[in-house]
């Protein structure tokens, strides 16, 4: 009774391109003020944060996909 399990092959060329995808090629530069910087810097202390740019980058994406889910075109 027992099945055995088949294993999907995926495409070589879509993994590459979704690899490819993913690449971080745009930079962005912001600029803190003192106070900001210590905030990051305290932050990152007591929570052993190790890098400041994934930090930023996963509090950028939540707040812009939240606020794009909450916003989304309504119909009426």
């Amino acid at each position: 009774m027992n099945r055995k399990k088949t294993k999907q092959r995926i495409d070589p060329d879509f993994l590459r391109r979704e690899k490819e995808s993913l690449i971080r090629k745009n930079r962005q530069v912001i600029y803190l003020n003192d106070k900001e910087m210590a905030a990051i810097s305290e932050y990152c202390s007591r929570f052993k944060v190790n890098t400041k740019s994934v930090l930023f980058r996963q509090a950028i994406m939540e707040k812009v996909l939240k606020e794009l889910d909450e916003n989304h075109p309504t119909l009426f």
